[in-house]
């Protein structure tokens, strides 16, 4: 019954709104308001859809624009160096400062040891020349010696260093007579006494 009585009361409502249209339609004035409210309603609705389309071109570059810059920033964070990576490379990057350090200092004490080492070499090449040089002024005295032996027939012995001493040679340097003398005594005296033995 509730349901009947709600049915009656649409259709009551319904006819009341059938008769309400009817009035207005058969009113001239209001027809031509209504025709005036349908253009407006048209044009406004033209309107809204050339602003609709309008605005879906706008939020369509406007996402483009964002999905831009979310890939920008997804470069962005793939490019960047986490805290952590950060601090690796910083370590890594010390360790090989400290590496690049150790070998400069290890290059300085090589330079250095070679500068040394030119020096030793430098030094040995003068002692080398030295050497040569005495061998060369030995070789002299070798001769000269030489000279005088068989000059004189008389042979020293230079390795008794306390004593005159040596031997009176014969043409062959075949040692005849041994000689030997004290260092007090004069010069003259050891060559007259060697004169002598001669």
């Amino acid at each position: 019954m509730a349901a009947d009585a709600g049915r009656r009361l649409d259709v009551a409502n319904i006819l009341s709104f059938g008769d309400d249209l009817v009035g207005v339609l058969l009113d001239r004035k209001d027809g031509e308001s209504l025709a005036q409210a349908y253009d407006g309603a048209r044009m406004l609705r033209s309107a809204c859809r050339s602003e609709s389309g309008d605005l879906k071109l706008q939020v369509k570059e406007y996402q483009d624009k964002i999905n831009s810059c979310k890939e920008k920033l997804d470069k962005a964070k793939s490019e960047t160096v986490t805290d952590e990576e950060l601090n690796a490379l910083q370590n890594e990057m010390e360790g090989k400062l400290q590496s690049e350090q150790q070998l400069r200092q290890d290059l300085r004490a090589v330079s250095d040891e070679l500068d040394n080492l030119d020096l030793q070499r430098a030094s040995i090449e003068e002692k080398k020349d030295a050497v040569k040089k005495k061998e060369k002024d030995m070789l002299k005295a070798q001769s000269m010696l030489s000279m005088c032996v068989s000059v004189t027939n008389i042979m020293s012995n230079f390795e008794d260093q306390d004593k005159i001493s040596g031997y009176i040679v014969d043409k062959n340097m075949k040692k005849l007579d041994k000689f030997e003398f004290e260092k007090t005594m004069s010069p003259v005296e050891i060559c007259d006494k060697l004169w002598k033995m001669i």
